[in-house]
């Protein structure tokens, strides 16, 4: 027999800022299901009204389902590109090197 509800942690870290809300929901609710009921999402205005999202750790689409136990993770925007980080960091490491 199916559970009729499951309980699901959502969650949202940044620097200095941690938010984690355990929510009901009825059995076959949606990770934007979840991410709604957390109400992460007004009190976190930067993340705009649709946010990069996973579970435990595992990216996944909003219309994915969630079962009991899942942690539901809302990722920050990227402040940089990762090539473009690389080659910030290579270019001061040229620097220092006297290149």
């Amino acid at each position: 027999m199916a559970p009729t509800e499951v309980l699901v942690t959502v969650t949202y870290c940044a620097p200095g800022a941690e938010d984690i809300v355990e929510v009901r929901l009825a059995s076959g609710a949606t990770v934007r299901d979840a991410i709604d009921a957390s109400g992460l999402l007004t009190r976190r205005p930067e993340l705009g009204a649709v946010p990069d999202a996973g579970i435990w750790g595992r990216p996944c689409s909003l219309q994915e389902e969630v079962r009991d136990a899942d942690r539901v993770e809302i990722y920050r925007p990227l402040r940089v590109e990762p090539k473009d980080a690389r080659r910030i960091r290579a270019k001061i490491k040229r620097k220092r090197a006297g290149r």
